[in-house]
C-alpha cells in the first residue's frame, strides 16, 4: 500500500489515533527503503545546503514583511491598531519578526507549526473564548496529535495533553480529509537522501586519510611485508622523478581514480540541489542551484522578485493572512502582510514610475513625497520651483 493510502487510513480508522507530526516522513521512509539508507528527518535534512537555503530565504522574506490590520470604512481600507499578539506574539523576549521566521521555517519544512496559547486578550473571538494574547512556539518533535478522521481532538506536547483551542496550529500543503499539512521534507526525501549519501561518501572517503594513488600487485606470488616495502621503495624511487619503472610479467599496477570516475558525487549534488529547490518552492537561481546550461534573464530585479512573489511566496503569504484574520483579530478587521518591501525598485525605475503616476494624475505630489518619507512641499519650496521653472498654472 502506498504512503498516501497508509497515511489516510491512519487518520480515518474508527477509533481515535495518536499520530505524530512526522509520521508521514516515517511512513515514506519505510515504504521507500524498508528503513535502510540515510535517515532523513526534519533536522537531518538541514545538513543539505539547498534545503537550508530554501527555508532560510522564504523565512527571511516573510519575517520582514510588515504586518498591518485594517477594516473597511465606507468601502475604503483603513488601518487600525494592531493587537499585542501581532507585535510581541511570544512575549517581551520574542518579537514578531523572530516569531514569523520560526513559524514560516516549520511550515515550509514540515507543513505544520505549533504553539501553546499561554495568554488571552479581553477580546472575545467567534468561538466565545478570548483571542490569543501570547503564543509560545514548540518544537515539532514534541508534538503528537490525536484525531478522528479530519478532526483533531487532542494535542500532546511534551507529554502533556492540550485541547485544540489551547494550541496554535497553522498548516500548509493540505489535502482533503487530513488534519495535518503535508511535509515537503517527506516527499523530497529521495532527493535529500541522494545528496546526503553523496556527502557521506565524500566525508568517509577523505576522512579516512590520504587516498592511495594506485595499487601494485604481484600476480604470480604472495609477498611478505619486507618484500612489499622493498618493492614500494623501488617503485617510488623510479617514478618520483618521472623515470621508467621496469618490471616483469608478474607485477600489475592500477591507478585509483574513484573520485573522478566512479563517485560522481559533485554531479549528484548539483542535480539534487535543483530537484530540492522545486520541492521547497524556490527558483534554483535564487539559491545558486540553477541547472547548468539554462538561463533566465529579467529586465531588473523588481521583475525577478515579482515573479518569485506571484509564483512561489504569494500563496503562502495569503494563507497566513487568512489564518491571522480568523484567529487573531475580531469583527470586521483583517490582517495583511505588506509585500511591497520585496518589490523595491532601483532608484531610476522608482523615480520614473512615480513621475509617470504624477503626470497621469493617479498620484498627487504630496503622496509621492510621503512614499519617500518626506514632508509635503512648503510654500517657500513651491515659490522656488516657480522661480526656476515658471509660475504654476491656475
Amino acid at each position: 500500500m502506498g504512503v498516501w493510502n497508509r497515511m489516510r487510513r491512519a487518520f480515518t480508522q474508527r477509533d481515535a489515533n495518536i499520530v505524530t507530526a512526522e509520521d508521514l516522513l516515517a511512513l515514506a521512509r519505510g515504504e521507500r527503503t524498508g528503513g535502510k539508507g540515510v535517515h532523513v528527518t526534519n533536522d537531518s535534512a538541514l545538513r543539505q545546503s539547498a534545503v537550508w537555503a530554501c527555508l532560510r530565504l522564504r523565512a527571511d522574506l516573510v519575517s520582514t514583511f510588515p504586518i498591518d490590520v485594517y477594516r473597511k470604512v465606507q468601502g475604503l481600507q483603513v488601518e487600525v491598531p494592531k493587537p499585542p499578539v501581532l507585535v510581541t506574539p511570544g512575549g517581551s523576549e520574542v518579537g514578531v519578526k523572530e516569531w514569523m521566521y520560526s513559524t514560516e521555517f516549520d511550515l515550509d519544512r514540515a507543513g505544520n507549526c505549533f504553539g501553546i496559547i499561554t495568554e488571552r486578550s479581553g477580546v472575545i473571538g467567534p468561538d466565545g473564548r478570548g483571542l490569543p494574547g501570547r503564543i509560545d512556539l514548540v518544537e515539532l518533535g514534541t508534538v503528537t496529535v490525536r484525531a478522528t478522521g479530519s478532526q483533531i481532538t487532542k494535542f500532546k506536547i511534551g507529554g502533556k495533553d492540550y485541547d485544540p483551542w489551547d494550541v496554535w496550529h497553522e498548516k500548509q500543503y493540505t489535502v482533503a480529509g487530513m488534519p495535518l499539512g503535508l511535509s515537503p521534507v517527506a516527499y523530497a526525501a529521495w532527493s535529500i537522501e541522494e545528496s546526503l549519501n553523496a556527502q557521506q561518501f565524500a566525508r568517509d572517503w577523505f576522512g579516512a586519510g590520504i587516498v592511495p594513488s594506485g595499487t601494485l600487485k604481484n600476480t604470480s606470488k604472495t609477498v611478505d611485508k619486507r618484500q612489499a616495502r622493498e618493492v614500494k621503495d623501488g617503485f617510488r624511487a623510479a617514478v618520483s622523478n618521472g623515470d621508467l619503472f621496469v618490471h616483469g610479467v608478474d607485477w600489475e599496477y592500477k591507478p585509483i581514480q574513484a573520485v573522478n570516475q566512479q563517485a560522481q558525487f559533485i554531479e549528484a549534488q548539483q542535480y539534487s540541489n535543483s530537484d530540492i529547490a522545486r520541492f521547497f518552492g524556490c527558483p534554483g537561481d535564487l539559491i545558486d542551484a540553477a541547472v547548468s546550461g539554462s538561463s533566465v534573464t529579467y529586465a531588473n530585479i523588481s521583475q525577478r522578485n515579482l515573479q518569485f512573489l506571484i509564483m512561489h511566496l504569494g500563496p503562502a503569504v495569503g494563507r497566513r493572512e487568512d489564518t491571522f484574520s480568523r484567529k487573531l483579530v475580531s469583527g470586521p478587521r483583517y490582517v495583511k502582510l505588506n509585500t511591497d518591501a520585496l518589490l523595491r525598485m532601483d532608484p531610476q525605475t522608482r523615480a520614473s514610475t512615480i513621475a509617470s503616476q504624477i503626470n497621469s494624475r493617479t498620484l498627487a505630489p504630496s503622496e509621492a513625497r510621503a512614499l519617500e518619507d518626506r514632508a509635503p512641499f512648503t510654500e517657500d519650496q513651491l515659490a522656488e520651483f516657480d522661480r526656476l521653472f515658471g509660475s504654476r498654472s491656475v
